[in-house]
């Protein structure tokens, strides 16, 4: 009798590890659902038919924050913001506390300013890291 193969064992991989995406994190900038799906979709029938050379480890962050342990995995896939924040001056002051989003900023980036006469914020593009703790 030939008994069942555990995932994760021999030459091919356990299930992706992978954070919640937007359901519960703060800064994401991807969702993880779509693209783990996408990723053992592709890789299915490798890690079935045991083609892989050894036992590999897949994970995703979808953020800087890195809950996910992607640094200790083979194949890391991260989401990155690649963009600084764009600023609605006008809703600034009605859905934001202006000195917790400067003081949110760990490079200095963003700067208090005043546009028509309004509270809001200015960021300076060249510092940003692009972490996004500005808008949570």
């Amino acid at each position: 009798a030939r008994r069942a193969r555990r995932a994760g064992r021999g030459h091919g991989g356990p299930n992706i590890v992978h954070t919640q995406g937007w359901i519960h994190c703060h800064t994401p900038a991807i969702d993880a659902s779509g693209i783990v799906k996408a990723v053992l979709d592709d890789l299915y029938d490798d890690f079935c038919s045991m083609r892989m050379p050894a036992q590999v480890r897949i994970a995703l962050a979808c953020c800087l924050n890195m809950c996910g342990a992607v640094h200790c995995s083979d194949i890391a896939i991260l989401g990155v913001h690649r963009k600084p924040p764009f600023i609605e001056h006008e809703r600034v002051s009605s859905v934001c506390e202006v000195p917790l989003a400067i003081a949110a900023c760990p490079t200095a980036a963003i700067k208090p300013a005043k546009v028509d006469d309004m509270k809001t914020v200015a960021v300076r593009n060249e510092r940003c890291m692009f972490c996004g703790n500005c808008y949570t």
